[in-house]
């Protein structure tokens, strides 16, 4: 074993000594053709192109001073000649005559530059030419012209506007064969940009070609050192690498088989003791799972500090019970009545978790769960929680005809059906319970009035009431209807509650009559107008009839028209008097 791996190691040390070997060859070559290929790009962009360039303004300052001389001729020609404005134009003139000569002589000192640089390969003799041509133009261009500006100028200011012009001609001449000069110039020049450019490209290819040989070099190279050890390597290495590809895909069952003694073979062994500390892991985060909501098991998990210290935050609760459940389990066995349980907690539970929601624990036949921070931010928590209730309300229908046939029974002996409370507060969110178990769970007044109004919907005959702070944070995204004002016990002051009637816009045109009368006869009942409040309730009857509320709410106004409220009555029900 120890020669072995005294082997592994030399054999991996030669490999990586020779790459670094070849690599240090291709990057002492790379970083010599580079720095050619710098200079020579380095003076095609720094002297060939501004050299070039200064010649093309060479020909734009000739056609600048001949504007500004043609100017200063028709201010002469005008009838009142403005002084002070000609002489704006002699300077304009005088100016580009001086730029003319500035710009060739830029041109000359970048030429000469290169022509003095031993770096870089240049046809020196064609750009001592060019020079040479440039200065002739430029000479000639100020003989010839000095003594014809002058003569204009005297024209000018004799008003001899005849001569002045047969000059000027002559100027313009002159400037034209300036131009023709600078052009044939701008061309030679331009031969001698794409000869240094065509170098560049050419010394780019040099480049690429020996970096290329001397990769593939060491391509070949460190494949031969590889073939060495890949017979005491590879197939190791490729059982360990399909052993974590299994563990990420979430199976442990597969061990990996050790059949070296080296350090690859004590490495596979310690794999798979991970695994099997993996699969053990996964059997109690699955067993824990099914008792506690996975968000929290995960949440405490990552988030340790949270379970330990507690916060408060503003969540909003949910209670859900089945109504009916007391008769309905008077008449099954112990087995029946575990297996309807089961699968009503199942049906009903998946709407929660579906919303994001995290169900808190199982009571008897209720359902207690919360939606808020750290599992959700924001105004989310309340509408997520009534689109749970509206989901789990269609569940109804289904579960009360699957539940015969889970039993092996024609029909229940009682129906089932949901009762559901809400409601949004500040609560205490972490590990609540004694030393020898604890329980991540949510206290408040909150809490309490979820499970009140729960319990309240036997009052009013409804299926989902939400309290007052649950509505507003709903807003319009669920069709909702005030029921009533309620003081719970343990509140002294009333609060709206509301019933969740459905999604936004999926109403029908019976139950949007039944809301409109029935807020109406509600404002009246609240008003003391109880002969229009039994109107405006018998008129919501008729739109649906059986409305819990609206039979609940006439029985109460019977009651207050045989015996009327106290003075300063709220409008309030409380439910101590229920």
């Amino acid at each position: 074993m120890p020669l072995f791996n005294q082997s592994i190691r030399r054999k991996i040390v030669g490999i990586a000594l020779g790459l670094i070997v070849l690599m240090l060859v291709t990057s002492i070559l790379s970083m010599v053709m580079s720095s050619q290929v710098g200079i020579l790009l380095d003076e095609l962009t720094n002297r060939y192109i501004p050299a070039y360039g200064d010649l093309a303004r060479a020909n734009i300052r000739s056609l600048e001073r001949a504007v500004a001389l043609r100017r200063m001729v028709m201010m002469k020609m005008q009838a009142s000649s403005d002084e002070e404005a000609y002489a704006a134009r002699l300077r304009e003139f005088e100016e580009a005559d001086r730029k003319i000569e500035e710009e060739a002589e830029s041109a000359r000192k970048l030429i000469n530059a290169i022509i003095d640089d031993p770096r870089t390969p240049s046809d020196n003799a064609a750009l001592a030419r060019i020079d040479i041509r440039i200065d002739t133009a430029v000479t000639e261009l100020r003989r010839d012209q000095s003594e014809d500006h002058a003569k204009l100028l005297k024209q000018i200011e004799a008003q001899q506007m005849a001569e002045a012009r047969i000059t000027l001609e002559h100027i313009d001449l002159l400037r034209d064969q300036f131009n023709q000069k600078i052009d044939a110039i701008r061309a030679d020049m331009l031969k001698q940009v794409f000869v240094s450019t065509s170098q560049v490209i050419s010394h780019q290819h040099q480049a690429i070609i020996v970096s290329g040989i001397v990769t593939v070099l060491a391509a070949v190279v460190g494949f031969a050192f590889a073939l060495l050890v890949s017979s005491g390597i590879t197939r190791p290495v490729r059982l360990l690498l399909a052993g974590t590809r299994e563990v990420e895909a979430g199976r442990f069952d597969k061990p990996i088989t050790v059949s070296t003694q080296d350090e690859i073979g004590e490495l596979a062994a310690a794999f798979n003791r991970m695994i099997e500390q993996l699969r053990h892991n996964e059997r109690i985060r699955e067993t824990f799972g099914r008792y506690i909501d996975p968000k929290v098991v995960q949440g405490l998990i990552e988030r340790p500090e949270v379970a330990i210290d507690g916060q408060r935050r503003v969540m909003t609760i949910m209670f859900c019970d089945m109504s009916g459940f007391t008769s309905m389990s008077e008449g099954m066995t112990p087995r029946g009545l575990v297996k309807v349980m089961n699968h009503y907690f199942t049906v009903m539970s998946a709407p929660v978790r579906n919303n994001r929601g995290v169900i808190d624990k199982y009571i008897g036949d209720a359902i207690m769960a919360y939606w808020g921070p750290p599992f959700i931010e924001g105004d989310e928590p309340a509408l997520l929680a009534g689109l749970a209730a509206v989901e789990m309300a269609d569940e109804v229908p289904a579960l009360q005809k699957q539940l015969p046939d889970l039993l092996g029974i024609r029909a229940m002996p009682a129906l089932c059906d949901l009762r559901i409370g809400i409601a949004t507060g500040e609560v205490l969110t972490g590990s609540i319970g004694s030393e020898l178990m604890m329980s991540f769970t949510v206290m408040g007044d909150a809490v309490n009035l979820a499970s009140r109004l729960e319990a309240v919907n036997k009052v009013y005959g409804t299926r989902i009431l939400i309290a007052q702070a649950t509505a507003d944070a709903i807003g319009p995204h669920l069709e909702l209807r005030e029921i009533d004002r309620l003081a719970v016990a343990g509140q002294s002051a009333p609060q709206a509650i509301f019933e969740v009637m459905g999604r936004a816009g999926a109403l029908t045109e019976a139950q949007a009559s039944l809301r409109k009368h029935y807020a109406e006869g509600l404002a009246a009942y609240r008003a003391c107008r109880f002969a229009e409040a039994r109107a405006a309730i018998n008129a919501a009857l008729e739109a649906v009839p059986g409305d819990g509320p609206s039979r609940t709410l006439l029985a109460r106004i019977a009651q207050f028209e045989a015996n009327p409220p106290e003075a300063g009555w709220d409008g309030a029900w409380r439910l101590e008097q229920k």
